[in-house]
């Protein structure tokens, strides 16, 4: 039968086949492509038509019928049941609605889908994605856990909405505040009290908060290249410039900026895995105390160091209150715990707080964030940490074992003694990356990459493999895909 749907275009903005398939008919059905009693194709023909299996079609007929866009009618078919009503297609509805100016520079950022596997590979191949990170979950204390969360769970009542509005409770619970500094006085070095501690969903939500605290339109802000896309993306959105400054095996390259912000990560940079020196961890704090200027050092991947002794923070060396400490906890506990903190100079703590409380006068995931609480009082969190450092240190032996062996031909892999991922920077031409990446998404492997253009304006290509989630032999198998993919390669 004749029938068509712009399947293949909506393949690059979901991430599954469903997802495609399901709004591909939905967006037809909606704009009169596919008019009222319109009878669509048997989950067999639709199947073949698109390269899709029968129980996905199915699926998506379901999910059709559940919201009142197709009926099934019994030795018949299935048929569209919604009426389009009339509308001018010349008066566009987002017409209507003026962006702020923050409203539209956030709108304009762009967030590319991840590269996933080709629409035309086999369904039934063996994937291997190191692209984004997962913990094991296998090794996560699933017990201990839900006994705190009941725990605390039984001791929450509607007394807990008497304080609304109140800026202790926005700062984050003062039992996990407490226990946050406990553990980075005794794990990190860091002379802090729970009062100078705000509890966030995140890093990310620090790191916009103090964009939007300290930076104003046309200031610059230094940030680090390659970086955390995110970062860039917050400073964009209140009109601020990112200067970017280059990183090479020593960190951060320091310089006499004209800035007000900057934001780096020290201990292990993102994404290379270099380590800031202490000479230039001096000078950026000298650099900052010179121009009255804030760091945010992001505390990424602190907590898995699998070989050597750390350098302390930057916030252990700063005698001048210029230094902003974040940190997560959404590497080592379960995925949908979204709880960070940030750590402010005194003089910034009442601003941050308040910025805090214009989002959330009561903290979201009030529960979780006395479940940690009482986990890490417990000893449960720290005796986890230790397990994972095990288990993530021979993961991390294995994978850069099998990198330098099969793939040193492709990539120039940086040295790292730390971390949940390993970076390698492209030896090639950018066609030639281009051509491999395709391939090796072709036969089911995929990972994250960054791109930065050098001096001479070539275009560098740099390679991020997360390795927690998989086996030793699911990255086995993903390296041995790889290095018979590079055969290919001229």
């Amino acid at each position: 039968m004749h029938f068509h749907i712009p399947y293949e275009g909506y393949r690059d903005k979901y991430p599954t086949k469903l997802l495609s398939l399901y709004h591909s008919i939905r967006d037809s059905i909606v704009d009169a492509v596919l008019p009222y009693r319109t009878k669509l194709p048997s989950s067999r023909e639709l199947a073949g038509l698109y390269g899709v299996s029968r129980g996905t079609v199915n699926q998506v007929y379901e999910m059709l019928a559940a919201e009142g866009y197709v009926v099934s009618e019994i030795g018949r078919g299935t048929f569209i049941s919604y009426r389009t009503k009339e509308m001018k297609r010349e008066d566009p509805l987002e017409a209507a609605y003026t962006l702020s100016e923050w409203g539209q520079r956030v709108e304009s950022h762009s967030y590319p889908r991840a590269a996933g596997i080709p629409a035309h590979s086999d369904e039934g191949m063996r994937r291997i994605d190191f692209h984004m990170f997962a913990p094991d979950l296998a090794w996560f204390p699933q017990e201990e856990w839900n006994r705190c969360l009941y725990a605390q769970a039984r001791k929450l009542s509607m007394a807990e909405g008497r304080a609304y509005g109140s800026l202790v409770q926005a700062q984050g619970d003062e039992a996990l505040r407490e226990g946050i500094a406990q553990y980075l006085r005794r794990a990190r070095g860091i002379a802090v009290d729970a009062g100078q501690i705000i509890v966030v969903s995140g890093s990310m939500q620090a790191i916009a908060f103090a964009v939007q605290l300290l930076v104003n339109k046309g200031e610059h802000v230094i940030v680090e290249n390659p970086g955390f896309l995110g970062i860039q993306r917050a400073v964009q959105s209140v009109g601020g410039t990112c200067i970017l400054a280059d990183v090479d095996e020593f960190g951060m390259i320091p310089d006499d900026w004209d800035a007000r912000l900057l934001f780096v990560t020290p201990g292990r940079q993102f994404p290379t895995g270099s380590v800031l020196s202490m000479e230039r961890r001096q000078q950026l704090l000298g650099w900052a105390y010179e121009k009255g200027a804030i760091i945010v050092e992001d505390d990424y991947d602190s907590e898995f160091r699998h070989r050597g002794k750390p350098l302390e923070p930057l916030k252990v060396l700063d005698r001048h209150e210029r230094v902003i400490h974040i940190g997560s906890f959404s590497k080592t506990l379960l995925p949908s715990v979204r709880i960070g903190y940030a750590v402010v100079p005194q003089a910034l703590t009442s601003a941050f707080v308040k910025a805090k409380a214009l989002y959330e006068l009561l903290p979201t995931g009030l529960l979780e964030q006395r479940t940690l609480a009482a986990f890490m009082a417990s000893g449960q969190y720290e005796k986890h940490l230790r397990r994972m450092k095990r288990v993530y240190g021979r993961k991390f032996e294995c994978l850069q074992q099998l990198l330098g062996e099969s793939l040193s031909g492709l990539f120039d892999w940086v040295e790292s003694d730390a971390g949940l991922h390993l970076f390698g920077w492209w030896k090639g031409t950018e066609e030639q990356y281009i051509r491999y990446r395709e391939r090796c998404l072709a036969a089911g492997i995929r990972w994250s990459d960054t791109e930065v253009d050098d001096a001479g304006g070539r275009r560098r290509y740099g390679v991020i493999f997360h390795f927690p989630h998989l086996s030793e032999p699911d990255m086995a198998y993903g390296i041995a895909r790889m290095k018979e993919a590079a055969l290919t390669i001229e």
